[in-house]
C-alpha cells in the first residue's frame, strides 16, 4: 500500500509538473495551437514507446538475465561434479556390465560439433543404464554419499535450481539414494527384494548423472575450453585419460 501511494503521488506530481510547464509555455508565447500540435504528436508516439519498452527492451533484458542465470547454474553443476558427481560416476560406471556399448560416445573431443553432441545425447537417453547390484559395495557407496550430504543439501537450497529441472531431479535422486542407504542398519545382509529396490534407485541416479555430465561437457566445450580440457583429461569413461598434459 505504501509503495502504491508513493507511485500515485509521483504520478500526480509529474502530471502537475507537465501542466505547469505547458502553462508557462502558453503564458510566454500565447500559442495554444502550437502546444496542442506537439502534445498530440507526443501522445501519438506513446504506443510505439510502449512497444519498445515492454516488448523489445524487456525481451533483451530477459535474455540477458537468462544468460546470467545459466552461467550461475552451470557453476553449481560444475561444483557438483567436482565434489561428488565425477567420483559417483566413476563408481557407478564400474558396475555397469554394458558400459562398453556407450563408452566410446562418452569420450568427447574438441572436434565434436553441436550436431554430434545432439546425436549422441539422443542415443544416451535410450541406453538402459543397468547396474550389477551384486558387484556394488553398498557400504562404500553409502559412506561416499553421507560424507557429501551437507553439500548436496546446500545445492538443493539454491533457488536458481528451479530453472534447471533435469539437474534438480538428479540431486533429488542422489539425495533419495543417500537416505535409502543410510537408513539400513546392515548393508551387507539385505534380502534379494531389497537389493532389487536399491538397484532401481542406483540406476535412476546413474541415468540422470550420465546425461547431465554429457550436457555439461557440451557447455564447457562451447564456453570454457580450458575447463573442458581438464574435464577430458579426467574423463571417467576414457580408459586412456591422464590429467598430465
Amino acid at each position: 500500500m505504501k509503495r502504491l501511494n508513493w507511485q500515485v503521488l509521483l504520478g500526480l506530481f509529474l502530471i502537475s509538473l507537465s501542466a505547469f510547464l505547458y502553462f508557462i509555455h502558453y503564458a510566454v508565447f500565447r500559442d495554444a495551437h502550437h502546444i496542442f500540435i506537439y502534445m498530440v504528436g507526443d501522445i501519438a508516439f506513446v504506443p510505439i514507446e510502449v512497444l519498445l519498452v515492454t516488448v523489445i527492451i524487456e525481451k533483451l533484458l530477459n535474455q540477458r538475465e537468462k544468460r546470467t542465470m545459466l552461467e550461475k547454474l552451470n557453476m553449481i553443476i560444475g561444483a557438483f561434479f567436482s565434489e561428488a558427481g565425477t567420483g559417483l560416476l566413476i563408481y557407478l560406471s564400474d558396475i555397469d556390465p554394458d558400459l562398453d556399448r556407450i563408452r566410446q560416445e562418452l569420450v568427447v573431443t574438441n572436434e565434436w560439433s553441436d550436431k554430434e553432441f545432439q546425436k549422441f545425447s539422443t542415443r544416451l537417453k535410450s541406453y538402459p543404464y543397468v547396474i550389477d547390484i551384486n558387484k556394488a559395495n553398498l557400504r562404500y557407496l553409502c559412506d561416499y554419499l553421507v560424507e557429501r550430504r551437507n553439500f548436496l543439501l546446500r545445492l538443493l537450497e539454491n533457488p536458481n535450481l528451479l530453472e534447471h529441472e533435469s539437474f534438480t531431479e538428479l540431486l533429488r535422486a542422489v539425495f533419495h539414494l543417500t537416505e535409502e542407504l543410510s537408513s539400513r542398519k546392515d548393508l551387507g545382509q539385505l534380502p534379494h527384494t531389497d537389493l532389487e529396490h536399491l538397484a532401481g534407485d542406483i540406476e535412476r541416479v546413474y541415468k540422470r548423472l550420465v546425461n547431465e555430465w554429457f550436457d555439461y561437457m557440451q557447455y564447457l566445450k562451447n564456453n570454457y575450453p580450458y575447463l573442458f580440457s581438464l574435464a577430458m583429461r579426467t574423463n571417467p569413461f576414457d580408459l586412456n585419460a591422464s590429467v598430465e598434459v
